[in-house]
């Protein structure tokens, strides 16, 4: 018979210190500390401190100066005048419908991926190479494939007789060519997490489809894609974020020109607080709000989504 303790008999009975009394409800608490104090105090300070920086006029050193909403206003104008900020927020627009095509991509790549074929682990390492080299590396690499004197891209425009385009010194081309340099890795981040889904597909209800006649695009509607929602989920936040919150591919490739089109949000708001603007911290703060609440409002819809599934359950 194995021995009993005193402290043992002591917190059954209710006996002991109160740590004895409720170290198994205190225990996950004692290890999830670290952590949310990190997210306190690295997340939800910093956004509370950017709401306060974004009332004031200042420039990062001398007094700062309390001048209520005039930041946001300032902002209201710029979008009304079409200004640095409407350029910039048309920007983000633009990115955040773009950037989703790296969803359907990454499915069709990772549908691709599974099957089991000769080679298929070479193809594999070849399209998960973009997700781990750097993002500044993939701009440097795509500015010399745009290079109009000796990138590839005019190379093989060449070829069929059209005439070299300058993507990243023409406005009308910049923006599309520095998403497509973004996609490239961003597809490989989400042809991962399908790759991850399709190994968690059942195989019976696969079967079950077959039996009752559902081929090529009616097995892959009705049957694969609902399984994969958990993956898409993800996807859908993790690729409205980083369109959100571009800012490597705009500081590598254009420095936000030519004449400023290609400015997004977050390129936006450390120029007007960092750059050439002259250190409005408040102004840049504001702009930090502003794109923000943007993500909020994005990241509650998808988590009330979630949550009412899971209830659904």
């Amino acid at each position: 018979m194995a021995d009993v303790s005193l402290s043992d008999v002591r917190s059954v009975h209710g006996g002991g210190s109160w740590f004895q009394r409720n170290q198994i409800a205190i225990t996950p608490w004692l290890f999830l500390a670290p952590g949310v104090l990190f997210f306190l105090f690295y997340v939800i300070f910093p956004i509370f401190q950017s709401f306060n920086i974004s009332l004031y006029d200042w420039d990062g050193l001398g007094q700062a100066e309390y001048i209520g909403l005039q930041n946001y206003q300032d902002l209201y104008w710029e979008f009304v005048d079409r200004d640095a900020f409407f350029v910039a927020l048309r920007n983000n627009v633009i990115w955040l419908v773009m950037y989703l095509l790296a969803i359907p991509a990454g499915l069709f790549i990772a549908l691709f991926l599974n099957q089991t074929v000769a080679g298929i682990r070479i193809y594999k390492s070849l399209f998960f190479f973009p997700f781990v080299i750097s993002q500044v590396v993939v701009g440097l690499v795509f500015t010399w494939f745009y290079d109009p004197t000796f990138g590839l891209l005019n190379a093989m425009l060449a070829t069929f007789g059209l005439g070299p385009i300058n993507v990243l010194g023409d406005e009308r081309y910049v923006t599309y060519g520095i998403i497509a340099a973004g996609l490239w890795p961003q597809t490989a981040y989400c042809m991962i997490l399908y790759l991850t889904g399709l190994n968690a597909v059942d195989p019976e209800q696969i079967e079950a489809g077959r039996l009752d006649g559902a081929r090529g695009w009616r097995m892959l509607w009705f049957i694969i894609i609902p399984q994969l929602r958990p993956a898409t989920f993800i996807a859908f936040v993790v690729t409205i974020i980083g369109a959100l919150r571009s800012f490597d591919f705009i500081a590598v490739m254009t420095q936000g020109g030519p004449f400023g089109s290609s400015r997004v949000l977050a390129f936006y708001m450390f120029e007007v607080a960092l750059s050439e603007y002259g250190f409005r911290m408040g102004y840049g703060a504001a702009i930090a709000v502003v794109l923000f609440l943007i993500m909020l409002c994005f990241i509650a819809y998808f988590l009330y989504s979630m949550y009412r599934n899971e209830r659904g359950n």
